[in-house]
């Protein structure tokens, strides 16, 4: 998932719009600068500013492979620094979709998506009837519609699709008397206070999307183009060549000023998207992306001074969201065409609408996929048989009643189970099971009653808050590593990299913090929001 993928699929459609209209008009001043300056004004009032404050990097597809082979061929310096000065871990384990937005929605609530409600990149929503989908690549948004794509992900996002009970750690940090948070290019950022989005007028004229458009966030909320809190401060990259300001290069500027001016909010969540791109092109090995984002961070911490001084100030976290894998070449059969395997069905296609005689809706994450049955009198099981015997397949499931029924492509071995019971696994989780360990990946303690994670780390919870994510009948389908979904329209990265899945390769994420001695409970992205706001409470 990728949150770059929104962002570039919604800016090639964008750029059409320029044959349409070309003026543009800037955006009206923002106040958030004023919100961190009085709050910090308060603070140092009651004398309650006694923590550090946190900044947390998210580095889209950063891999702690890249970083291990950076550091043994003496490349990554700003890294090495801050590895250095800090704790470095491995395996922090992602959410499942391993898609950013539901990720990054996991990251800043502390939920998984059965308590978050956001499935995917893409999915279908059964009060709507209707695709949701947040921008998975410009044949689909083509198809589907830019005005709809662009409401989702503007609008409805963070405004109806988080769950109000959900809360954001901007609205839990909200809570504690003056606290100030901060973010910049976040697509989850709901908090308590109201902001405007800004919509370019050609954006605006060839889509109608109503501007300003009312939102609600932490203190300082920078999101590219749309509202740019330093637009009469500093020149930041915001034209279509740099993607409208989603980059690297504008979110890095932007908190630089920030550290500069002595203006950080107690808590700054900073997306880095450009890695991301570069591995789905190039393959999980390519080290040019790291590199840069290496000389990044090194720009970032000289802002402080160097790398002690800024350690000295805050803590910093630089974290990835989800790890990639390997895609086959074209030519060895890489994509998975799951409306080839379902010729039985009358499958939706792609922006058609959704009527009384559709049987199947497809939403394809990558290496992941949600499979909808609609009007067919066939049972979920059949229509999942129609996928077992594809040895591309990995793994398969469904909810029945209060268990979870799992089933390993190409071999038709099975296993179920359910929450509760007296099987614990590495995370405290209780389960109740039966069937075929392996299917899970899972290692089994009889004589203890534990279980433990190997192929699909955490593997249990996770298909069970993706399975309990959002209402209707439906069976979660993921590749085998080298292999990708497709839909029909969806993007292929063959020679290259996806995710989407639940193996330990798209799962398994590196964590660097450094400016404190206080490490997490658990590697959890799931136990992020946590750690983070004992960090925030931390007296020093």
């Amino acid at each position: 998932m990728r949150i770059l993928k929104i962002r570039i699929g919604m800016i090639a459609l964008l750029l059409l719009s320029l044959l349409v209209c070309s003026c543009s008009k800037p955006n009206p001043k923002e106040t958030d600068l004023l919100h961190i300056a009085s709050k910090a004004r308060q603070q140092e009032k009651s004398g309650k500013a006694e923590h550090k404050k946190v900044i947390l990097l998210v580095a889209d597809s950063l891999l702690y492979q890249s970083i291990d082979h950076g550091l043994k061929e003496k490349s990554l310096p700003a890294i090495k620094s801050l590895i250095d000065h800090g704790q470095y871990y491995k395996n922090v384990v992602s959410s499942f979709p391993t898609m950013s937005v539901t990720i990054d929605t996991t990251l800043l609530t502390g939920a998984y998506p059965n308590e978050h409600g956001l499935p995917g990149l893409i999915w279908y929503s059964e009060d709507e009837n209707r695709i949701v989908n947040y921008g998975t690549g410009p044949m689909e948004i083509i198809k589907q519609g830019i005005k709809e794509i662009a409401d989702d992900t503007l609008v409805n996002l963070n405004g109806k699709h988080i769950k109000q009970t959900a809360k954001t750690i901007y609205e839990e940090i909200d809570k504690a008397d003056k606290i100030t948070t901060g973010s910049i290019n976040g697509l989850i950022y709901r908090g308590p206070t109201a902001h405007k989005l800004s919509i370019p007028q050609w954006i605006k004229t060839p889509i109608s999307l109503p501007d300003p458009i009312k939102v609600k966030g932490p203190d300082f909320l920078s999101f590219g183009v749309f509202t740019n809190p330093l637009a009469d401060k500093v020149k930041l990259p915001v034209q279509i060549t740099d993607r409208l300001g989603f980059t690297n290069e504008f979110a890095l500027q932007t908190t630089e000023y920030l550290i500069r001016h002595q203006l950080l909010p107690d808590f700054l969540y900073v997306y880095l998207p450009d890695l991301d791109q570069k591995l789905h092109r190039r393959g999980p090995d390519d080290m040019d992306g790291v590199i840069k984002l290496d000389n990044q961070l090194q720009r970032l911490l000289q802002a402080f001074g160097s790398t002690e001084k800024a350690i000295q100030e805050v803590v910093i976290m630089v974290i990835g969201d989800s790890g990639m894998s390997d895609i086959l070449p074209k030519d060895q059969d890489p994509i998975v065409d799951l409306t080839k395997l379902l010729k039985d069905y009358r499958i939706q296609k792609p922006g058609a609408d959704i009527t009384g005689d559709t049987e199947i809706v497809l939403a394809v994450n990558e290496t992941m996929a949600y499979v909808y049955k609609l009007h067919t009198q066939q049972t979920l099981p059949n229509i999942a048989g129609k996928l077992m015997n594809d040895k591309r397949i990995d793994l398969i499931a469904w909810r029945e009643g209060d268990w979870i029924r799992a089933r390993q492509g190409g071999t038709g071995r099975s296993l179920s189970y359910r929450a509760g019971g007296r099987w614990k696994d590495e995370y405290g989780q209780s389960w109740t099971w039966e069937g075929d360990a392996s299917v899970m990946g899972m290692g089994v303690d009889q004589k203890r009653s534990r279980l433990s994670y190997g192929q699909f780390p955490d593997g249990l919870q996770r298909l069970s808050g993706a399975l309990h994510s959002h209402k209707g009948q439906f069976f979660v389908v993921t590749t085998k590593e080298g292999y990708e979904l497709t839909g029909g329209s969806s993007p292929e990265h063959t020679g290259g990299a996806g995710h989407g899945a639940m193996n330990a390769n798209v799962s398994l994420v590196p964590l660097i913090v450094a400016g404190t001695n206080h490490k997490p409970d658990k590697l959890r992205m799931v136990d992020m929001k946590d750690y983070i706001l004992d960090l925030i409470r931390e007296r020093q």
